[in-house]
């Protein structure tokens, strides 16, 4: 059962890579916002028909949750996404993917300042040695960079991006337990579609609809909506059902890794020593970032209060 949640876990991580690679591709040829529109039309359209009576029969929930909701939607489907797809169009995909595996230090932050949670010293050395790592890869390992400030905007809109995940984790962390998974999941991409459409249309307007009829793009675009948005999303909840959330969240450090050798095998990017040396810097600094709390969430399991630790993820 565990080898079985372990494939299904491996396999969402490579489908979240896919995203990156996506993103990428379709530089100078989608605006983000219409690629974000376009992932969640086409994972709406996919989880819907799984989702529609769970979603009518709680119609007053979501009416009594349209804050948090929104919330959610706003930061999780519409500025993380757009963050993403913009970065992209500046800078490679695995340096954004790399800076996305930040993304639990940055939670840990907001955890502590937003819901008091408590912070030990091996979280917060974890936590430096994170954002020492970005800072040489945003850097590339140049003083002169850092002292110039000549930051690649690509980097740093993806810096931003991490900060909006991490602000939608919180959110997730405390309103998830209100909502059935895969409908909640559906209605705050309906949300996000909602928002992400005048941004859009504005897109549109001003550099014209994207040429999305040729067989590549309207493939790629399947794929953010099949793969990263509905696929990857349902094989995550039943690895962390089958194994729990701290185990679970461990297999995130594989996203870089998978990004990585499809940005170098699809897309033929180069990968320097300096994302090598950095990369490894924060994935040991997120790794030390979470194990306190990993440790803690096995407690707990063992005292036959998992379910409650679950429930706050």
């Amino acid at each position: 059962m565990k080898i079985h949640s372990y494939i299904l876990l491996t396999l969402a991580m490579l489908f979240f890579s896919g995203n990156f690679i996506v993103g990428k591709a379709f530089e100078g040829v989608i605006p983000p916002f219409t690629l974000a529109l376009f992932r969640f039309v086409s994972a709406v359209i996919i989880l819907l028909p799984l989702s529609w009576k769970t979603i009518q029969l709680n119609h007053v929930l979501w009416k009594n949750e349209w804050k948090p909701l929104t919330g959610i939607a706003v930061s999780g489907i519409v500025l993380f996404n757009s963050c993403l797809y913009l970065s992209v169009n500046y800078t490679s995909s695995i340096n954004a993917a790399i800076v996305d595996a930040l993304t639990p230090a940055v939670a840990a932050i907001l955890g502590f300042f937003l819901l008091k949670e408590s912070l030990k010293k091996i979280q917060v050395v974890g936590i430096i040695l994170s954002f020492g790592g970005i800072l040489w890869i945003i850097t590339r390992g140049s003083l002169q960079t850092l002292l110039t400030l000549s930051f690649n905007i690509g980097d740093i809109i993806m810096l931003f991006g991490i900060f909006f995940w991490a602000i939608y984790s919180i959110l997730i962390k405390i309103h998830s337990h209100k909502y059935p998974t895969i409908a909640g999941l559906v209605v705050t991409m309906i949300i996000g579609i909602i928002i992400l459409l005048p941004f859009s249309i504005g897109e549109w307007v001003t550099i014209g609809f994207p040429a999305i009829w040729e067989w590549q793009i309207l493939l790629g675009i399947a794929y953010i909506g099949i793969f990263p948005s509905a696929l990857a999303l349902m094989f995550w909840y039943k690895g962390v059902a089958a194994i729990g959330p701290a185990k679970a969240s461990i297999f995130f450090n594989l996203v870089p890794v998978f990004t990585t050798i499809l940005a170098v095998m699809l897309l033929g990017e180069i990968f320097s020593m300096h994302q090598l040396f950095g990369g490894i810097i924060v994935l040991f600094g997120v790794y030390l970032s979470t194990y306190q709390r990993s440790v803690a969430r096995r407690k707990l399991s063992t005292k036959g209060e998992y379910k409650k630790v679950a429930d706050a993820e």
